[in-house]
């Protein structure tokens, strides 16, 4: 339990800005002996002098006493904060899955700040775990994302839908065909995302058609996959596709869409059910649905 209550700070505050008892007293609408005795006790409990008071002085402020009163007062403005201004002050918070940010966070953000005057925006990355956590516990406002790892929890709407493509080396067997699909994709070694839930996902887009693919390499990143496949470490498969036909080390690298109408995905727009009767998220759905 806390020994000093925000009550008490806020006369350590307004003694140390008056420097004077009387003059806060006033001001806080308490009398004189009442604020005297709730700084003495606040200096008891902390056991250090936070005033130097003196009859007929201005009262001076201790070098203990600055330091607590910047403190207190951070306290004193987070606990207003919380009790009305927290929300308005704070930046809506935009996430996105790491894959397609680089595509969408900075437009969007900019269509945001356009179409919705009057709040700021903020934008954030990560992955399909993490930004479903987030989304829940209130550090992210609103997140795009393919439907991966997103319960019942969250309110959701379709944006637009993504066919997968498959990162070939120069030269692959399947590198001169115009599309591929899982089949053909299931005969060769594959290079699959590290991030769980996506290689979870891309696996049971074989395993729903009978097949077993076989995974030679794990990529954490986009453009770690796409090298691994332009060295011919494997095939990679992701719903995102780099303009450009090298990868960052200079392979030379074959871009194919995968063809099969089951690989396709859905990229969805989510938020919080709790939030959903919010009118200053009306506007900002709005805005970000009509980017698409």
């Amino acid at each position: 339990m806390l020994s000093i209550t925000l009550r008490q700070y806020e006369y350590v505050v307004a003694v140390a800005e008056a420097r004077s008892v009387t003059a806060a007293a006033a001001r806080l609408h308490v009398s004189q002996p009442s604020l005297s005795v709730a700084i003495s006790r606040v200096e008891a409990i902390l056991g250090e002098r936070i005033f130097l008071r003196r009859k007929g002085s201005v009262i001076v402020v201790t070098p203990f006493g600055h330091r607590l009163v910047e403190r207190a007062g951070q306290l004193l403005a987070l606990a207003r904060g919380l009790e009305g201004g927290a929300e308005a002050a704070r930046p809506v918070v935009l996430g996105c899955f790491e894959d397609i940010a680089p595509w969408y966070l900075a437009p969007l953000l900019d269509r945001l700040e356009a179409r919705v005057p009057g709040l700021s925006f903020r934008g954030q990355e990560g992955r399909f775990a993490s930004l479903a956590r987030d989304l829940a516990e209130g550090r992210v406002d609103v997140v795009l994302s393919y439907d991966i790892g997103f319960d019942a929890r969250f309110e959701r709407r379709k944006l637009r839908s993504v066919e997968p493509v498959a990162f070939l080396r120069q030269g692959h067997p399947l590198a001169d065909l115009p599309a591929v699909t899982l089949e053909q994709l299931a005969a060769h070694p594959l290079i699959l995302s590290s991030e769980g839930l996506s290689e979870t996902y891309v696996q049971s887009l074989f395993e729903a058609l009978g097949l077993t693919p076989q995974i030679a390499h794990r990529a954490s990143s986009l453009e770690l996959m796409r090298s691994f496949a332009a060295h011919g470490k494997g095939i990679g498969i992701s719903y995102s596709n780099p303009p450009g036909s090298l990868s960052y080390d200079g392979g030379a690298l074959v871009t194919r869409p995968i063809a099969s109408p089951s690989a396709a995905a859905d990229l969805f727009l989510f938020w919080s059910a709790l939030r959903s009767d919010r009118p200053d998220l009306r506007p900002i759905l709005s805005a970000i649905t009509g980017f698409f």
